[in-house]
Formats: structure tokens, sequence, C-alpha cells
């Protein structure tokens, strides 16, 4: 005999309110470690966060359309589970493996930072594997149609099969993931950002790029040196001028005619220097640029347009309102 509970209310026999209700007590009741494994489980919509049993004491049949697992400890997913709609597995840290064949609409993996490979013959929808920086292997035969596949994150990518059709790309820090594969077909956009990517394939040709979801072209992303300071302090979108000015680097707005040295004075690190950069339609951006003491390396870093010294910015930064409050023993 199973626990059956509709995956959807019936007219006339059980309201969403009463669905809910049940779906409520059976998710308990596996929590507390009271369902029998033996006995199948059917649900509609079952939630199991930070589920934290051994797997023999999990019901080993076990099918709904949705399951949220969210802060669980499970380390695999049982093979006689079935979720039709959405799988929701956010923060396993545990999880290291699913299984073969796993067909379900929307797949989150979303910070399970442990998991290395999707599985053989994946069938979804929409894939969101941010944050999965152990992330290495996608086989080929696991398909991803129709939705869309976030990857931001997934810094150990190497290779990607080929996708699509989808409607969105996010390889956004995914730095060892070199190219996009040839045929791969994506409807809206692309998101690149701090990704290894030099290019896109042919078959993505025109299509439009985004930098963490600011939308930018392809000189941003693929040819930054390019890009002409002047240019980019006239831009009116402050997103787009604040990644472009990274991209081609800070440090170019000293030599900028327009640019103001305020104040200028000395530190264990060597010279700080304080810059004013008029922008168009916003407030002036200011900069200070200081040296770490004990590694060398060079900082520039925005503080707001009211201050007027070096001395009152570097308080700023950590944290005081008043630079007469600020006095550090040592500077590292």
């Amino acid at each position: 005999m199973s626990i059956f509970y509709a995956k959807q209310p019936i007219p006339g026999i059980m309201t969403r309110d009463e669905q809910d209700k049940l779906d409520e007590g059976l998710s308990t009741r596996i929590l507390l470690d009271k369902a029998e494994p033996d006995t199948p489980v059917e649900g509609a919509r079952l939630k199991l966060n930070r589920l934290n049993l051994h797997p023999d004491k999990l019901p080993r049949q076990l099918a709904c359309r949705e399951l949220i697992l969210a802060d669980s400890t499970l380390e695999k997913l049982p093979e006689g589970w079935s979720v039709s709609s959405r799988l929701d597995l956010t923060d396993c840290t545990h999880l290291r493996e699913l299984p073969r064949g796993l067909k379900v609409a929307t797949l989150i993996l979303r910070g399970c930072i442990n998991l290395p490979a999707l599985p053989a013959d994946l069938d979804v929808h929409f894939l969101d594997a941010s944050g999965c920086r152990s992330l290495v292997y996608w086989p080929e035969s696991a398909r991803v149609t129709n939705g869309f596949v976030n990857l931001s994150g997934a810094e150990r990518i190497e290779r990607l099969p080929r996708l699509g059709p989808i409607s969105y790309l996010s390889v956004a820090g995914c730095t060892r993931l070199k190219e996009l594969p040839e045929g791969i077909e994506v409807n809206s956009w692309v998101d690149i950002a701090d990704s290894g990517v030099t290019a896109l394939p042919q078959s993505l040709q025109g299509a439009p790029l985004r930098w963490r979801g600011v939308a930018v072209d392809e000189q941003l992303v693929f040819h930054p040196e390019t890009l002409d300071i002047s240019t980019i302090l006239k831009d009116t979108n402050i997103e787009r001028r604040r990644i472009a000015l990274d991209r081609v680097g800070r440090e170019k707005l000293f030599s900028h005619p327009s640019a103001r040295i305020l104040d200028t004075d000395t530190d264990p690190g060597g010279q700080r220097r304080l810059l004013q950069i008029p922008l168009h339609g916003d407030e002036p951006m200011v900069l200070v640029s200081v040296n770490c003491p004990s590694t060398a390396r060079h900082y520039l870093i925005r503080v707001p347009p009211t201050m007027k010294t070096c001395r009152q910015a570097i308080a700023w930064t950590a944290g005081f309102d008043n630079p007469d409050d600020y006095q550090p023993l040592i500077e590292t």
C-alpha cells in the first residue's frame, strides 16, 4: 500500500488547501523519521529542507510534482525517487552524485559545491548550477532544451556539449571555459562575464551579450583594449560604464584630460593620490590610489564624492567618518 496524495487538487474531492496540508503532514513524517522506507510515497509538493537521515531510513520509492531538499545532507539522490516538475537541491553541500537518466522540468543545483558531474542522460528544461565550483564533467548525453542554463561561478568546468535550443545561458565566472561549442542554440542572451571565453562560435554570432546581467557589446567583452575612455565616460548607463572602466583598467583615468588630482600624500606603501573624474549625468567619480606596504600591490578604490583628502578617503574605507578617529598602529 502506498501513501498517495494527488499531484493536483481534484475538483469536488480535494481543495488546494487540503492538498497542501496533506503534503505538509507527509513531509513532516519523513523529516521526523516516521515514514516506513518500504512504503511508496506520492505527493504534490514535498518540502524536505535540511533533511538529515541515513539513506536506509528514507522512502525507497517517492514520486511528486515538486520536491524541495535545500540544505540537506544527501550525498546521492535515491534511484527510486521521481520528480516531474521542480527539484530543488539548493546548498546541498554533501551532494556528490545524481541518478543516471534524471528527468525533471526544473533542476536547481545552486550552491552544490561538491558535485563533480552531471549525470548521463539528464533531461531537463531549466538548469541552475550556479556556484557549483567542483563541477567538471558535463556528458554529451545530458540535455537541456527549451529553458535556460545558469553556470555562473562553475569555475572548474572546461567544456560544454552542444546545448539548445535554450532561452539564455550564463557562464559568468567560468574561468576555465575557453570556448562555447559550435551549434549551440541560445534564443535570448549569453552572460559571459569573467569567463575564459574569447569569442563566440558561428552559431551565436550577433547574439545579445550580458556582463553579470548588464547588456553589453562584443567590443567591451572581447576587445576592451580598443575602448576609448572619453566615450566610456559619456555613457549614460551607469552599470555599463562601471563595467567598461573595470575592463580597460581604471589607472587609465589618471591620464584623461578631465582628471583632477584632489590630494596627494604618502604612507608606508608610498604615494597616495585622490582623483576626481566628472561623469555625464551622474555624480563625480572619486578614486583613491594606494599601495599595500606588505605586498606592494596597487589598489584603486572608489570612495564617496565628498572625500577631499587621501587620509579622509582611506579612513572611510576602514569605516571611519572622521579621519581623526582613524589611528592605525601599523598598516599592512
